[in-house]
């Protein structure tokens, strides 16, 4: 990231880097991203849920922003051709602040068409109801 470090606060959760934190180092590599709606529950949880697709690898990331007042569990899960899953339980932090989750990258197979993710927030170690699910069901991608 050229100089600018992404802050981990729990195992798996990242936050975005700073605008213009990405401006030191070596050009990167364009990204297609496709993102579903930016979602909230009544309980306090906004997420939004997108596919990326840098070069030849692809993974799932979900931005949140948690004022439950508890800590909570994201698993997010990366659905691509050929039946292919890749699936990440982040730690979700009790705060306001606002938080990313992502999966490994993988290579990329086959159509990126393909590739769908979703975020489903809930109280930690499963205890209650599902608190959110936000998805990458946008119909177009984007550059960046």
């Amino acid at each position: 990231m050229g100089g600018a470090e992404a802050r981990t606060s729990v195992p798996g959760a990242v936050r975005r880097p700073p605008p213009g934190a990405d401006d030191e180092g070596p050009p990167a590599v364009a990204a297609a991203v496709r993102c579903g709606p930016e979602l909230s529950s009544p309980d306090g949880i906004e997420a939004q849920t997108c596919v990326v697709k840098q070069g030849a690898v692809t993974w799932a990331r979900t931005y949140y922003r948690n004022t439950t007042g508890e800590a909570l569990d994201a698993v997010l899960s990366l659905m691509g051709p050929d039946d292919r899953t890749v699936r990440m339980t982040c730690a979700v932090g009790a705060g306001d602040e606002p938080g990313a989750c992502e999966t490994p990258r993988e290579p990329t197979r086959g159509d990126l068409a393909a590739y769908t993710a979703v975020a489903e927030f809930a109280r930690r170690g499963g205890r209650g109801p599902l608190l959110l699910r936000s998805g990458s069901n946008a119909p177009a991608w984007t550059g960046s």
